[in-house]
């Protein structure tokens, strides 16, 4: 197992096929990395006290933070973090205890905080604060602090979340193709 890849308490992360992540970043614990995915430099993941899910083809970019929340008497399932297949999370994104649909791209310095749902096929724009327990409902913009749905996704923009997606599998494999990178 790499450096980057810590086991704590017994449970390691576990990666699919094709999986980056950047030797800068550190993945402890009850962490589950699909097909594809690719964790970029100086991003921290905990799953420590719950589990982090994180979907295929999805890309965590630099300076990311993604936490849980754990289990408690008032809340017995905590607050794992799942995040669905297709997603980009912006540079510096965090994300706590919280669960992203396919398809959703959170824009960086976003912050999105326990119990909130995203549905699928949605954009959070840049520097936006999701407050605990918020629902942001699929086909929507969202955008502030607190967020705030702004108006329905373009066809053009729809497609461009796929389109994210894609790029950022093409530049993962490109950076494990250097000889200097290795697989998990």
């Amino acid at each position: 197992m790499s450096v980057s890849l810590r086991t704590y308490k017994l449970k390691s992360p576990q990666c699919g096929q094709r999986v980056m992540v950047d030797p800068a970043s550190v993945v402890v614990g009850d962490v589950i990395l699909a097909d594809d995915v690719s964790i970029w430099p100086l991003v921290a993941i905990r799953g420590d006290v719950n589990q982090v899910r994180i979907g295929a083809r999805t890309n965590i970019q630099d300076g990311s933070v993604l936490h849980v929340t754990h289990k408690s008497a008032s809340n017995p399932a905590g607050f794992p973090l799942v995040i669905g297949e297709e997603v980009t999370v912006g540079h510096k994104a965090m994300l706590h205890g919280c669960t992203i649909g396919n398809r959703v791209l959170v824009g960086m310095g976003t912050i999105i905080l326990d119990g909130v749902v995203v549905e699928e096929d949605v954009m959070i724009g840049a520097g936006s604060l999701v407050p605990p327990g918020k629902t942001l409902v699929s086909g929507y913009l969202y955008l502030g602090s607190p967020v705030k749905q702004i108006r329905p996704l373009t066809a053009d923009e729809l497609e461009g979340l796929r389109y994210s997606a894609n790029n950022y599998v093409g530049w993962k494999n490109d950076y494990l193709a250097e000889p200097s990178q290795t697989q998990p």
